[in-house]
Protein backbone atom coordinates (compact mmCIF):
# COMPACT_ATOMS: atom_id res chain seq x y z
CA UNK A 1 0.00 0.00 0.00
CA UNK A 2 2.73 2.39 0.65
CA UNK A 3 3.63 2.25 -3.15
CA UNK A 4 0.18 2.90 -3.75
CA UNK A 5 -0.05 6.06 -1.58
CA UNK A 6 3.32 7.15 -3.27
CA UNK A 7 2.40 6.85 -6.61
CA UNK A 8 -1.12 8.97 -5.74
CA UNK A 9 0.83 11.71 -4.47
CA UNK A 10 2.81 11.69 -7.45
CA UNK A 11 0.55 11.47 -9.63
CA UNK A 12 -1.82 14.26 -7.61
CA UNK A 13 1.52 16.66 -8.14
CA UNK A 14 2.66 15.89 -11.58
CA UNK A 15 0.57 14.28 -14.16
CA UNK A 16 -2.56 15.34 -12.65
CA UNK A 17 -1.93 19.07 -12.84
CA UNK A 18 -0.27 18.71 -16.05
CA UNK A 19 -3.83 17.50 -17.42
CA UNK A 20 -5.72 20.09 -15.51
CA UNK A 21 -8.53 21.18 -17.98
CA UNK A 22 -8.60 17.60 -19.37
CA UNK A 23 -9.65 16.42 -15.75
CA UNK A 24 -12.30 19.23 -15.56
CA UNK A 25 -13.76 18.11 -19.07
CA UNK A 26 -13.87 14.26 -18.02
CA UNK A 27 -15.32 15.36 -14.94
CA UNK A 28 -18.92 16.31 -16.83
CA UNK A 29 -18.55 13.71 -19.63
CA UNK A 30 -16.90 11.10 -21.27
CA UNK A 31 -16.68 9.90 -25.14
CA UNK A 32 -14.36 7.08 -25.42
CA UNK A 33 -13.51 6.33 -28.94
CA UNK A 34 -12.84 2.59 -28.39
CA UNK A 35 -13.80 -0.39 -25.70
CA UNK A 36 -11.22 -2.53 -25.03
CA UNK A 37 -11.12 -5.49 -23.69
CA UNK A 38 -8.32 -7.36 -22.04
CA UNK A 39 -7.16 -9.38 -19.02
CA UNK A 40 -7.04 -9.07 -15.75
CA UNK A 41 -3.41 -9.80 -15.84
CA UNK A 42 -1.18 -7.36 -14.25
CA UNK A 43 0.93 -7.25 -16.75
CA UNK A 44 -1.13 -5.84 -18.92
CA UNK A 45 -2.11 -2.29 -19.05
CA UNK A 46 -4.25 -1.16 -22.05
CA UNK A 47 -3.54 2.48 -21.68
CA UNK A 48 0.14 1.92 -21.36
CA UNK A 49 0.44 0.23 -24.28
CA UNK A 50 -1.80 2.09 -26.42
CA UNK A 51 -0.83 5.39 -25.10
CA UNK A 52 -4.22 6.62 -24.10
CA UNK A 53 -5.14 9.49 -22.09
CA UNK A 54 -7.97 9.38 -19.68
CA UNK A 55 -11.36 9.40 -21.03
CA UNK A 56 -9.89 7.87 -24.91
CA UNK A 57 -11.03 4.00 -23.80
CA UNK A 58 -13.64 2.74 -21.95
CA UNK A 59 -12.08 -0.50 -20.48
CA UNK A 60 -13.10 -4.08 -19.45
CA UNK A 61 -11.17 -6.28 -17.52
CA UNK A 62 -11.08 -9.98 -16.94
CA UNK A 63 -9.17 -13.36 -16.55
CA UNK A 64 -9.19 -14.73 -20.42
CA UNK A 65 -10.18 -11.22 -21.65
CA UNK A 66 -13.54 -13.47 -22.09
CA UNK A 67 -16.78 -12.04 -23.70
CA UNK A 68 -19.95 -14.17 -22.40
CA UNK A 69 -22.35 -14.58 -25.48
CA UNK A 70 -25.35 -12.67 -24.79
CA UNK A 71 -27.45 -13.47 -21.84
CA UNK A 72 -27.41 -13.13 -18.10
CA UNK A 73 -23.92 -13.67 -17.33
CA UNK A 74 -22.99 -12.47 -13.44
CA UNK A 75 -20.14 -10.75 -14.40
CA UNK A 76 -21.24 -7.59 -15.95
CA UNK A 77 -19.67 -7.89 -19.42
CA UNK A 78 -22.94 -8.17 -21.04
CA UNK A 79 -23.76 -4.76 -19.39
CA UNK A 80 -20.45 -2.56 -20.15
CA UNK A 81 -20.62 -4.21 -23.81
CA UNK A 82 -24.01 -2.80 -23.78
CA UNK A 83 -23.33 0.74 -22.62
CA UNK A 84 -20.29 1.07 -24.18
CA UNK A 85 -21.66 0.52 -28.01
CA UNK A 86 -25.53 1.81 -26.92
CA UNK A 87 -24.72 4.75 -24.56
CA UNK A 88 -21.25 6.18 -25.51
CA UNK A 89 -21.13 4.88 -29.17
CA UNK A 90 -17.59 3.52 -29.20
CA UNK A 91 -16.52 3.48 -32.60
CA UNK A 92 -14.20 0.44 -32.40
CA UNK A 93 -13.88 -2.85 -30.48
CA UNK A 94 -10.53 -4.40 -29.24
CA UNK A 95 -10.84 -8.13 -27.99
CA UNK A 96 -7.00 -8.54 -26.53
CA UNK A 97 -5.15 -11.87 -25.42
CA UNK A 98 -1.71 -11.82 -24.59
CA UNK A 99 1.20 -13.92 -24.11
CA UNK A 100 1.97 -16.17 -21.39
CA UNK A 101 -1.77 -15.54 -19.88
CA UNK A 102 -2.46 -17.56 -16.82
CA UNK A 103 -5.92 -18.32 -17.84
CA UNK A 104 -4.80 -19.87 -20.74
CA UNK A 105 -2.17 -22.14 -19.45
CA UNK A 106 -4.81 -23.34 -16.87
CA UNK A 107 -7.54 -24.28 -20.00
CA UNK A 108 -4.57 -25.35 -22.59
CA UNK A 109 -2.73 -27.69 -19.55
CA UNK A 110 -5.54 -29.04 -17.94
CA UNK A 111 -4.85 -27.06 -14.42
CA UNK A 112 -6.76 -28.45 -11.71
CA UNK A 113 -9.37 -26.29 -10.84
CA UNK A 114 -10.99 -27.81 -8.22
CA UNK A 115 -10.31 -25.37 -5.55
CA UNK A 116 -11.37 -22.46 -7.93
CA UNK A 117 -14.65 -22.94 -9.15
CA UNK A 118 -15.54 -19.62 -9.71
CA UNK A 119 -12.71 -19.56 -12.33
CA UNK A 120 -13.22 -23.11 -13.40
CA UNK A 121 -17.30 -21.79 -13.82
CA UNK A 122 -16.01 -18.63 -16.00
CA UNK A 123 -13.34 -20.03 -17.86
CA UNK A 124 -15.99 -22.46 -19.42
CA UNK A 125 -16.65 -19.64 -21.57
CA UNK A 126 -13.28 -20.49 -23.58
CA UNK A 127 -14.19 -24.23 -24.16
CA UNK A 128 -14.59 -23.28 -28.43
CA UNK A 129 -11.51 -22.21 -28.35
CA UNK A 130 -10.05 -25.12 -26.09
CA UNK A 131 -11.74 -27.38 -28.52
CA UNK A 132 -10.20 -26.05 -31.65
CA UNK A 133 -6.76 -25.62 -29.87
CA UNK A 134 -7.11 -29.20 -28.91
CA UNK A 135 -7.67 -30.77 -32.37
CA UNK A 136 -3.89 -29.59 -33.34
CA UNK A 137 -0.34 -31.05 -33.24
CA UNK A 138 1.98 -28.91 -31.17
CA UNK A 139 5.94 -29.29 -30.81
CA UNK A 140 5.94 -28.13 -27.12
CA UNK A 141 3.14 -26.53 -24.40
CA UNK A 142 4.64 -23.01 -25.22
CA UNK A 143 3.42 -23.06 -28.70
CA UNK A 144 -0.20 -24.90 -27.21
CA UNK A 145 -0.73 -22.00 -25.32
CA UNK A 146 0.28 -19.38 -27.31
CA UNK A 147 -2.03 -20.92 -30.30
CA UNK A 148 -4.77 -21.02 -27.54
CA UNK A 149 -4.37 -17.33 -26.91
CA UNK A 150 -5.11 -16.60 -30.40
CA UNK A 151 -7.93 -19.07 -30.58
CA UNK A 152 -9.60 -17.32 -27.30
CA UNK A 153 -9.63 -13.92 -29.05
CA UNK A 154 -11.46 -15.31 -32.29
CA UNK A 155 -14.21 -16.98 -30.11
CA UNK A 156 -14.75 -14.24 -27.86
CA UNK A 157 -14.94 -11.91 -30.99
CA UNK A 158 -17.87 -14.52 -32.16
CA UNK A 159 -18.97 -14.37 -29.13
CA UNK A 160 -19.23 -10.33 -28.89
CA UNK A 161 -21.13 -10.61 -31.98
CA UNK A 162 -23.90 -12.14 -30.41
CA UNK A 163 -25.06 -8.86 -28.38
CA UNK A 164 -27.55 -7.45 -29.93
CA UNK A 165 -25.88 -4.06 -29.55
CA UNK A 166 -23.12 -5.04 -31.46
CA UNK A 167 -25.02 -6.98 -34.16
CA UNK A 168 -26.59 -3.40 -34.77
CA UNK A 169 -24.23 -1.59 -34.51
CA UNK A 170 -22.02 -3.72 -37.32
CA UNK A 171 -24.74 -3.63 -39.86
CA UNK A 172 -25.47 0.16 -39.80
CA UNK A 173 -21.65 -0.14 -40.34
CA UNK A 174 -20.70 2.28 -36.75
CA UNK A 175 -18.68 -0.70 -35.44
CA UNK A 176 -15.39 -1.81 -36.05
CA UNK A 177 -14.45 -5.01 -34.01
CA UNK A 178 -10.41 -5.86 -33.57
CA UNK A 179 -8.67 -8.94 -32.37
CA UNK A 180 -5.19 -8.41 -30.89
CA UNK A 181 -2.63 -10.66 -28.87
CA UNK A 182 0.00 -8.98 -26.81
CA UNK A 183 3.35 -10.07 -26.62
CA UNK A 184 4.47 -8.94 -22.92
CA UNK A 185 8.61 -9.60 -23.44
CA UNK A 186 9.18 -8.32 -27.15
CA UNK A 187 6.12 -5.27 -26.67
CA UNK A 188 4.25 -6.57 -30.12
CA UNK A 189 1.15 -7.13 -31.11
CA UNK A 190 -0.41 -9.55 -33.51
CA UNK A 191 -4.03 -8.03 -34.99
CA UNK A 192 -6.33 -10.84 -36.70
CA UNK A 193 -6.67 -9.68 -40.54
CA UNK A 194 -10.59 -11.22 -41.17
CA UNK A 195 -9.67 -11.32 -44.29
CA UNK A 196 -7.43 -14.37 -44.25
CA UNK A 197 -8.29 -15.28 -40.78
CA UNK A 198 -4.34 -14.76 -39.77
CA UNK A 199 -2.78 -12.61 -37.40
CA UNK A 200 -0.49 -10.52 -38.71
CA UNK A 201 1.68 -7.81 -37.36
CA UNK A 202 -0.08 -4.50 -35.97
CA UNK A 203 2.62 -2.46 -36.94
CA UNK A 204 2.20 -3.54 -40.51
CA UNK A 205 -1.04 -3.97 -40.69
CA UNK A 206 -2.71 -1.11 -38.71
CA UNK A 207 -6.18 -0.81 -40.75
CA UNK A 208 -6.16 -5.00 -40.01
CA UNK A 209 -10.08 -5.70 -38.84
CA UNK A 210 -11.05 -8.76 -37.48
CA UNK A 211 -14.53 -8.80 -39.90
CA UNK A 212 -15.37 -6.27 -42.73
CA UNK A 213 -17.45 -3.23 -41.46
CA UNK A 214 -21.20 -3.77 -41.83
CA UNK A 215 -20.42 -7.44 -42.23
CA UNK A 216 -24.30 -9.49 -41.20
CA UNK A 217 -24.01 -11.72 -38.53
CA UNK A 218 -23.43 -15.05 -40.03
CA UNK A 219 -20.57 -14.51 -41.90
CA UNK A 220 -17.74 -16.24 -41.29
CA UNK A 221 -14.36 -15.45 -39.63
Amino acid sequence: MTDLVAGFLKFRETAFKERTELFRELSHTQSPGTLFIACSDSRIIPELVTQQEPGGMFVIRNAGNIVPSFGAEPGGVSASVEYAVSVLGVQDIVVCGHSNCGAMTAIACDHDLGGLPAVSNWLKYADAAKAVNGCRHYHCEHDKIDALAHDNVIVQLANLRTHPSVAVAMSKGELRLHGWVYDIESGQIDALDGATGIFVPLADNPEANAYPSGAPLSSSH
